[in-house]
């Protein structure tokens, strides 16, 4: 037999009940209202497009193209496996927030 626990004294009864017989007091309907839909699928889309930008930038300035010097000097490493690793990273998570966006 399904229970539940009364609001008012926290004991056990049985589901079915209207009323509590510990303290007599009248449980309350409980009603179920349609799920949330969440944007999650929107967030990853935007999060991997940022991960994408971030990783443009990154080798932008890593690469040397830009203008400025940096004041120190940066691994070949960030911009041969790194950043492209970044990069692609975002773009997994974009096509992921695409897939699940109508969930």
């Amino acid at each position: 037999m399904p229970t539940r626990q009364c609001p008012y004294c926290g004991k056990l009864i049985s589901a079915h009940l209207v009323e509590c017989p510990h303290c007599h007091e009248t449980i309350p309907e409980t009603r179920v209202s349609a799920p949330v839909r969440s944007n999650t699928g929107r967030k990853k889309i935007r999060q991997g497009l940022l991960y994408m930008l971030l990783a443009a930038v990154i080798h932008y300035f890593a690469g040397g193209y830009s203008a400025m010097q940096l004041p120190y000097p940066i691994q070949p490493v960030v911009t041969v496996y790194l950043a492209p690793l970044l990069f692609l990273g975002g773009l997994g998570l974009s096509l992921y927030g695409y897939l699940h966006r109508n969930d």
